[in-house]
């Protein structure tokens, strides 16, 4: 079979079976839900709702985690546009112009843009993603144990680099990750590790019920502390299809924030935000009246929202091409492979074809069931957003521990929640940065073992990860990282902090 038969037999997985299309319609609306309520972030609602979807066959509960995931990106631009308050961190750059728009009565082509560029930008760079991944699959075929080590270890060290706060102290989230990722038995000799005599650790620490506390607890935590004020912009909204002159100055943009965000989804870390702000300083540099954004122009929502969106995507490459997540939202969506069984990476593409097609076809129709949903569903958004957070927080709070519970019937497994949801809640207080912290735990274990049979095939010598040159090349960027941080730290200078929650 070809590449355009196997997107047809995953087009026909997702259409033609009524049960995959509603979990798919499902995610879409509740990531548009949880992008549109300020306080609950994509990841947050993702974590949340993770144990909903370990009840369901594979393939249902990735296709709706992936719907909540390019539902929150349009989600979060209707909360920017009407509230001035980001929806998710991606949405940051929309509330400058879209807000100024939303005030001066053009909240409705605001959001219409909005809508409009990212289903231009999601449906092309899944047409780019479904080309491109089989080609990636077989390179990566080709890497072997020291290749993904080093890969891996880059990618934790690009994450340090870019956290919030010191790199000092995402280092010791980082480490702290790791040694997390070895709690439980020994897959090689079957010894305890760092169990403390407690039976429910012998298989490590669960994680779902981490998630769920890192990013829901201890963001509703977080927001207890926060007066959100719900005013929404009090001004009626009409036209949501722009005018001709707001079309031809909304073409380019959106054109530039696609190409520019798909690259930018590899990149380990916080690549919507950063894609939304490079995509907002592009549009600035080009335009011929710089001096106006800021005032409402409506390229500086549709280039963002582009980027943002394309970004979304291009994360799914290293996450389905590589088996590494580069965000917190693609590590929730390998948590959910991982409890179907599920094992991200090369040979997804040939062990498991469903689940792969299926999730890149989804992508398509996702961008389809997001026009037909929000342009009509405006309304009942801007209803949603006058919610105040101290009622949504206790149902949260309750779902949570439903959530938590029902996994395994255990409540050793809400208290890990409860106990991760503080930890997280004091990480942020203090400025420790939570997401290089779930990432080493995500990729801890497939480093060790990585780590292992590299040593084997070497022999026992570490040198096998500088006589592979992809290793070398990873294992070198590393060190440059590591010593342009403690450079600049001597020399007085900052280092960028890009790495915002989503």
């Amino acid at each position: 079979m070809s590449g355009i038969d196997f997107l047809l037999h995953g087009f026909a997985i997702v259409l033609l079976d009524p049960a995959n299309l509603l979990f798919c319609s499902i995610g879409v609306f509740m990531g548009t839900l949880v992008g549109v309520l300020p306080g609950v972030g994509p990841s947050a609602g993702a974590a949340l709702l993770l144990p909903i979807t370990y009840r369901l066959p594979g393939i249902q509960g990735i296709l709706m985690l992936s719907g909540i995931l390019y539902g929150a990106m349009y989600g979060g631009s209707t909360t920017s546009i009407l509230l001035n308050i980001p929806g998710e961190a991606a949405s940051v750059i929309t509330c400058i112009d879209g807000y100024q728009m939303a005030r001066k009565g053009r909240a409705g082509p605001a959001l219409g843009i909005a809508a409009i560029g990212s289903f231009i930008a999601g449906t092309v760079t899944v047409i780019l993603l479904s080309m491109t991944a089989p080609i990636m699959a077989g390179m990566a075929l080709k890497m072997g144990a020291p290749e993904y080590f080093s890969l891996m270890t880059l990618g934790l060290l690009v994450l340090t680099f870019l956290a919030r706060g010191s790199m000092v102290k995402a280092l010791i989230m980082t480490v702290m990750g790791l040694w997390l990722s070895q709690l439980g038995m020994d897959p090689n000799t079957g010894q305890h590790r760092f169990t403390f005599g407690i039976v429910r650790l012998w298989d490590g620490v669960p994680m779902v019920p981490l998630f769920m506390g890192v990013f829901g607890i201890s963001e509703i935590l977080e927001n207890l502390e926060k007066e959100i004020p719900v005013e929404v912009v009090k001004t009626k909204i009409k036209d949501l299809f722009p005018n001709l002159e707001e079309w031809k100055r909304s073409v380019g943009p959106i054109i530039r924030g696609t190409f520019s965000g798909f690259p930018l989804g590899l990149v380990p870390g916080a690549a919507n935000t950063v894609a939304s702000i490079i995509s907002y300083a592009m549009e600035k540099k080009l335009s011929k009246t710089p001096e106006k954004f800021g005032t409402g122009m409506i390229e500086g929502v549709a280039g963002p929202e582009s980027a943002n969106n394309a970004a979304a995507t291009g994360q799914f490459i290293p996450l389905l091409i590589l088996g590494i997540p580069t965000s917190t939202f693609t590590a929730i969506i390998y948590a959910g492979l991982l409890i179907h069984g599920v094992q991200a990476g090369p040979f997804l593409i040939s062990q498991h074809p469903d689940i792969f097609w299926g999730v890149i076809s989804s992508m398509y129709i996702g961008n389809v069931l997001l026009l037909i949903l929000n342009f009509p569903m405006i309304g009942i958004w801007v209803q949603m957003l006058r919610v105040p957070f101290k009622v949504m927080f206790p149902l949260i709070i309750l779902f949570c521990l439903i959530g938590s519970y029902s996994i395994n019937n255990s409540n050793f497994d809400v208290f890990i929640m409860i106990f991760f949801g503080i930890i997280g809640y004091l990480c942020r207080k203090f400025g420790f940065d939570t997401i290089p912290f779930v990432m080493a735990f995500v990729l801890g274990g497939i480093m060790e073992n990585s780590f292992r049979q590299s040593l084997a095939i070497g022999h026992g010598t570490f040198l096998i990860f500088l006589y592979r040159p992809i290793s070398a090349v990873c294992l070198g960027l590393g060190l440059i990282l590591l010593a342009h941080s403690v450079i600049s730290s001597k020399m007085g200078k900052g280092r960028p902090h890009l790495l915002d929650e989503d």
